[in-house]
């Protein structure tokens, strides 16, 4: 028997029932979860997640198909290399906010990848109001610098009016 691991996206507008039905459907063809991220965004809702079995991914679209069809949903397979516990925790947070324009995200990220960040996670949104809105964003990575090399690159950006700060993630061992 040989495992086959795919990347699942589903996305579409949100309702109940769409992980129950997702998740159901894997859960009787014999599918196995790995990690997954699934989050409301502007309205719509996404699923990302890793998936194992015996099907191929052909199968697993047909089965998947009907019930997108009928949520509404759009649906994307891709076969991948998988495994369970290759978590890495990170070891910064990088914090962001500004008055929300194009290139923020860029500006940040571009800055970070030129030190060796590897971002686990960025999450964003957009407060404020219609007329004022400002940008927030949390990423978590990692990097092999220290603190005050990340505090240094990224410290050009305050310049232009983006507010970012880094913090070391402190790792509890007990």
């Amino acid at each position: 028997m040989s495992k086959h691991w795919y990347m699942l996206t589903v996305t579409g507008e949100d309702k109940p029932g769409i992980v129950a039905r997702i998740t159901r459907t894997l859960f009787d063809r014999g599918m196995h979860l790995g990690e997954a991220s699934m989050l409301r965004l502007g309205g719509n809702f996404t699923i990302m997640m890793m998936v194992a079995g015996e099907m191929d991914a052909q199968a697993l679209e047909e089965a998947l198909s009907q019930v997108a069809a009928e949520l509404g949903l759009s649906l994307h397979i891709d076969p991948m290399q998988g495994g369970l516990h290759r978590h890495v925790p990170p070891n910064f947070i990088v914090r962001v906010s500004g008055a929300d324009k194009a290139g923020i995200v860029a500006k940040v990220t571009g800055v970070l990848a030129q030190d060796g960040f590897n971002i686990l996670g960025l999450d964003s949104d957009v407060a404020g109001s219609e007329d004022k809105p400002v940008y927030i964003m949390q990423i978590a990575g990692i990097a092999s610098v220290p603190l005050e090399t990340l505090e240094a690159s990224l410290s050009g950006l305050r310049s232009e009016g983006i507010d970012v700060n880094v913090s070391p993630v402190e790792m509890l061992v007990g």
